[in-house]
């Protein structure tokens, strides 16, 4: 690694290079690019590179073609029209004739060998110019093709963009600019206001805003503070990050984003494949189609050759199959560049056209429907009618205060919930001794010399008092609720000779997400017949929580095994999607028909688990995702139906109405570039 010279370092001051710096670190800072927020795609034809091979051969196909056609207009020998079709069917001609001779020594025939066939089959027949036209726009069409196939691609790679070359290391108690690929896990990176993130990492100090709208599709910043992770390619909006650096540059969320896209733009939808599968049959059964039309007119009819070879040339290339090729691969992956920008990811086109056809859609409760943090909603006690309010007050902070003691110990959800409530209120965490834990149930332990125990109602079994009775009533009216509440008594005494003293008791409630009703209404009007909620959560609790949110039905008390189970019944209704953490929902996510992880920004095990990942867990991500795979599939019929239907009216023009090659050449080529534009507007979706 080479050393780089220590730099002074604010975290609210720009970066500015020191004159004494050496040569090597000013070539670091030149190099080093200004943060960018992330851009919308640029147009088709923006950044096209003049100097490609491809567009040049095209460029002089349509010049030698003029040429040829125009040499008498420009006062040149006639003589140098035949020289100028040459070059121009061969700079118009050698890929496709390449190609053509490829794909016939591999025994298939291709749409490019058709073209080739019908553009020598026109120079036979003296139309040598409507050959040259033929070969410079089926030529075009394809430069054009690749540009707008390109164009989807790059609006994603155009993400790494994003991530600096350099950062602000410290190492051995100076400030270093280093590349990011010498950042090792654990250094400490310095990142200023403006400047993106350069790997992932952990905020270690300082509290800003970072715009994670190219990772996470979200539209507003999200603040940090000490402890949020951060991903590489993200911007630093307002205040000073110092963050270590939790993974490589070649491992960041960013780069396996990039990757995963790329491989999902790499597995064809059934769609596409079906169609290359069909494409060679196709165009054997055009040049067979066309054979006949040459022999039929010729020998049966004693139709002149000039005119029946015309024809058959004619129908040979408005006959062909590009439109139909072209017209699903454009649209799927446009559709796949335009998710991953808004942060959701599609593992394939297969997927994006199986999310099309959902009908039902199965939720995991907790992180998903539900915030997923536990916290306090009520605390009650036992009050006496010579209780006051504000000895109703102490009580409850007592409550809290010896709850809290004995769950610090804890670690379970509601216990955690538990302890920060009592935090938040600046209580001490009293020292706790002689800790026990019944699984499932609930815990016990000495604070200050008393007993005291936090636990379900089975937790208290075979303690009997008529205060337990009051309070199982007050407790069941909050599983009612969808709250949990957990008893809270003093045990006095040993053995079967112990008693308790019941204090109250405190109901933790994993808040439902107030967009949580409004997604599912929007599922609805997509065309989903049938929500279902899956929970390990008890009965009472689940269906509050269900009520609320809206769904259809409610399965609780289930276990991972139990959830495959439920989504294969549903299954038998239509096609299902589940959706959960990719971790837990494993096996009901690789059940279901498109798996949907959530929140899985940072998270290998999600990004690998589920068909669709969504990199936040905004759950605006989940209508989204059905409306673009549906919209998907309504552009990809409109192109297959657009170019079928301009093959039949091109192939009835040609036998019926004597279309000549020309017209044939710009309908066919033509409605090639149609589908293929029509497929790019999926870049610019939204819901």
């Amino acid at each position: 690694m080479s050393e780089e010279p220590a730099l002074p370092v604010s975290l609210t001051e720009p970066l500015v290079a020191n004159p004494a710096q050496t040569v090597e670190a000013d070539a670091i800072l030149r190099e080093t690019p200004p943060s960018r927020r992330p851009v919308p795609p640029p147009s088709l034809l923006s950044g096209i590179n003049w100097a490609d091979p491809e567009l040049l051969c095209v460029i002089a196909t349509f010049v030698f073609m003029m040429l040829g056609g125009f040499v008498r207009h420009l006062g040149l020998p006639a003589g140098l029209a035949p020289w100028f079709f040459l070059v121009a069917y061969l700079a118009g001609g050698w890929r496709g004739t390449i190609k053509g001779v490829r794909s016939l020594l591999g025994g298939t025939v291709d749409v490019d060998l058709l073209m080739v066939l019908a553009a020598l089959g026109a120079a036979y027949v003296n139309h040598a110019f409507e050959g040259a036209m033929l070969l410079f726009l089926f030529s075009l069409s394809n430069t054009l093709q690749e540009m707008a196939i390109e164009r989807s691609r790059s609006a994603i790679s155009a993400l790494m963009k994003l991530r600096p070359e350099t950062a602000l290391c410290k190492r051995d108690a100076e400030t270093k600019l280093v590349r990011i690929e010498e950042l090792l896990v654990g250094d400490i990176v310095v990142v200023r206001p403006g400047e993106s993130i350069p790997v992932d990492g952990v905020v270690m100090e300082g509290t800003s805003s970072v715009n994670q709208a190219s990772i996470t599709g979200e539209s507003l910043p999200v603040e940090k503070k000490p402890g949020d992770p951060l991903f590489a390619g993200t911007l630093n909006e307002q205040g000073g990050l110092e963050m270590r650096v939790t993974k490589l540059a070649t491992e960041s969320t960013l780069a396996k984003l990039i990757e995963l896209v790329e491989k999902a733009q790499g597995q064809k939808a059934a769609t596409q494949r079906f169609l290359e599968k069909g494409e060679q049959w196709y165009a054997l059964g055009v040049i067979l189609f066309t054979v006949s039309l040459i022999a039929v007119p010729i020998y049966l009819l004693h139709e002149p050759f000039q005119s029946s070879f015309y024809r058959a040339m004619t129908v040979m290339v408005v006959a062909s199959p590009c439109a139909l090729v072209i017209s699903t691969p454009a649209s799927i992956l446009s559709a796949i560049a335009a998710a991953a920008r808004r942060g959701v990811l599609f593992k394939g086109g297969v997927y994006l056209e199986k999310a099309a056809t959902i009908e039902v859609v199965a939720f995991d409760k907790t992180g998903t429907l539900t915030e997923g943090r536990p916290v306090v909603t009520d605390i009650q006690v036992i009050v006496h009618p010579q209780h006051s309010e504000s000895d109703t007050a102490c009580f409850r902070e007592e409550l809290l205060w010896l709850a809290a003691a004995v769950e610090a110990r804890s670690e379970h959800p509601v216990a955690r919930a538990i302890v920060a409530e009592a935090k938040r209120r600046r209580m001490p965490i009293e020292r706790c001794t002689k800790f026990q834990s019944v699984a499932g149930h609930g815990v016990s332990a000495d604070v200050c010399g008393r007993r005291i125990a936090v636990g379900n109602l089975k937790y208290f079994d075979g303690y009997e008092s008529p205060e337990r009775t009051m309070l199982e009533e007050q407790m069941n009216a909050m599983h009612d609720a969808g709250k949990t509440g957990m008893l809270v008594g003093e045990i006095k005494g040993e053995d079967k000779a112990a008693t308790v003293h019941y204090l109250g008791f405190i109901a933790v409630a994993d808040k439902i997400r107030p967009e949580a009703p409004v997604m599912i209404a929007r599922l609805r009007e997509l065309g989903v017949k049938r929500v279902a909620m899956l929970t390990g959560d008890g009965k009472r609790v689940a269906a509050a929580v269900g009520k609320a949110c809206g769904v259809d039905e409610v399965h609780a008390d289930l276990l991972p095994q139990d959830k495959v189970r439920v989504i294969s019944k549903l299954k038998e209704v239509g096609k299902t999607a589940m959706v959960g953490d990719g971790v837990n929902d494993a096996p009901a996510l690789a059940t279901a028909d498109v798996g949907i992880a959530m929140g899985a920004a940072g998270t290998d095990v999600a990004m690998e688990t589920a068909d669709v990942v969504l990199m936040s867990d905004a759950l605006d991500g989940i209508p989204f995702t059905l409306a673009l795979s549906r919209r998907a599939r309504t552009v990809v019929y409109q192109n297959l139906s657009f170019a079928l239907g301009v093959i039949v009216v091109l192939i009835i023009s040609a036998l019926g109405l004597n279309l000549s090659l020309p017209l044939g050449v710009v309908g066919h080529e033509g409605s090639t570039v149609l589908v293929c534009l029509n497929g790019l507007r999926l870049l610019g979706f939204r819901n």
